[in-house]
């Protein structure tokens, strides 16, 4: 019962073919090619000026700026809902008691 069955391995059908036989090839001699020479890619080179440095600090503040924003407003989002579903527990909570005392 705790003992797995293990399956057995099916044995081909049909007509087997051999593996193919490959001939190796001579490789004749013969004069070596010359290596061929990489160019060095031409990046170009980023120069940081007080100017772009300024607009870097400037946009990356911007950018921390948006993200706090939509953090915290999901944040309250978040805690409004929770207030209003906790309300609206209570009022039902208070309903139905006061539902309860009548009969």
């Amino acid at each position: 019962m705790f003992r797995p069955k293990l399956p057995t391995m099916p044995q081909p059908t049909g007509t087997v073919t051999p593996p193919a036989v490959f001939e190796p090839t001579t490789i004749t001699p013969g004069t070596p090619a010359p290596p061929a020479i990489v160019p060095a890619p031409s990046r170009p080179t980023v120069q940081l000026t007080p100017g772009t440095a300024l607009a870097l600090v400037g946009g990356s503040t911007a950018v921390v700026l948006v993200v706090g924003a939509v953090l915290v407003s999901m944040l309250l989002a978040v805690a409004i809902t929770g207030a209003s579903v906790a309300v609206c527990a209570l009022v039902i909570r208070s309903l139905v008691n006061a539902d309860a005392k009548r009969r």
